[in-house]
């Protein structure tokens, strides 16, 4: 089943379907075996590689969606910056003002460059049973300027703010979208059915700036996209935000708003499901309790839902993130098989 299509399975209840962010990664054995004769990169940038960790999550567990297994920050090297994982990313250069933006320099045309995001959908595609749906995913505008201003996501996040007002942010989403909208054309073309745009660092700004800078890049990335592929969905993430952000979003053109922990779900549906499909939005580190207690949690967000009679056919479930990296794979296993054999409506 995929999360876009016919719920029922041999006539009976809909089912709701699962997949998380980071289902293929550093929790999973599968991945870890890879990474013992492969770096990061090479797990990235080689196709069939890219294809064989994707595969793992879904050959092991069943979850309805695969995504592509690659990093969001290959933007930023596409454009100069200078990106290495050593094994976390780090950048040669950073945004540290507007002409350092300026001057930046493609290391080679989008259209070269993200052949092997490709190529790897191509492969995917290949290998999926026909009814799962196939993820692409970028980074969206916002969180890829913070990193290539700070060279990371996390603290004040105080130059990356004032570059909003000095030019920075102006200048690098001049050079990033045209880019950006051929990393999402490589892989729709490629293959993938749904595109994530994932906002880590958006619930990191005050409102009017939210409101300002952010949506307008976001809506300029959505419109050309889905004018380009309007059978394509979108699916955009965004982390820290509440719903008063949610609200001013107000884009056609995203089909699907995943949300983190801290939402209240049943609120999050009953404002926004008539819009959009809703993601998430288990805790993500409840996936490290003791199965028991996990089972419990998973059950409790389920009855919720039942309790205030929300669309179930507009919920895909998941995480309010990704998986973590110290979380028992056996808990992800029994998550999904809980979730398929048991979320009907």
């Amino acid at each position: 089943m995929g999360l876009f299509t016919d719920r029922t399975i041999d006539g009976e209840k809909n089912t709701v379907p699962v997949w998380f962010m980071r289902q293929a990664g550093r929790y999973h054995d599968h991945y870890q075996n890879l990474k013992k004769t492969h770096d990061f990169m090479t797990l990235c940038k080689e196709p069939a590689l890219a294809r064989d960790v994707t595969m793992g999550p879904m050959d092991d567990f069943n979850f309805d969606a695969a995504i592509l297994f690659s990093d969001l920050l290959f933007p930023l090297e596409q454009l100069g910056l200078g990106l290495e994982y050593k094994p976390g990313p780090v950048l040669e250069k950073k945004l540290s003002t507007v002409e350092t933006v300026k001057n930046l320099k493609e290391i080679d045309t989008a259209e070269s460059f993200y052949k092997f995001q490709g190529e790897a959908c191509t492969l995917l595609k290949e290998s999926l049973k026909p009814n799962k749906t196939l993820l692409g995913f970028v980074g969206a505008p916002f969180t890829l300027y913070t990193y290539g201003v700070e060279g990371s996501h996390s603290g004040a996040l105080y130059q990356s703010k004032l570059g909003l007002y000095d030019g920075r942010w102006d200048a690098f989403i001049e050079k990033l979208i045209p880019n950006l909208l051929t990393e999402m054309r490589i892989q729709a073309q490629g293959g993938a059915d749904a595109m994530c745009l994932f906002d880590t660092a958006s619930g990191e700004l005050a409102f009017s700036d939210f409101k300002n800078f952010l949506l307008p890049a976001l809506r300029t990335v959505t419109s050309q996209f889905k004018k380009e592929f309007p059978d394509k969905k979108i699916i955009y993430y965004s982390k820290f935000t509440h719903l008063h952000y949610l609200r001013e979003i107000q884009d056609d053109n995203i089909d699907v708003l995943g949300v983190d922990w801290r939402m209240d779900l049943p609120s999050v549906f009953k404002e926004f499901s008539n819009d959009y499909y809703i993601q998430g939005n288990l805790e993500p580190a409840y996936l490290g309790l003791p199965w028991e207690t996990l089972e419990s949690k998973w059950r409790e967000l389920y009855r919720e839902l039942q309790d205030h009679n929300v669309d179930f056919s507009k919920w895909i479930c998941g995480l309010g993130h990704g998986c973590l990296q110290w979380i028992p794979q056996d808990n992800v296993k029994k998550s999904v098989a809980l979730i398929q054999s048991e979320f009907k409506y």
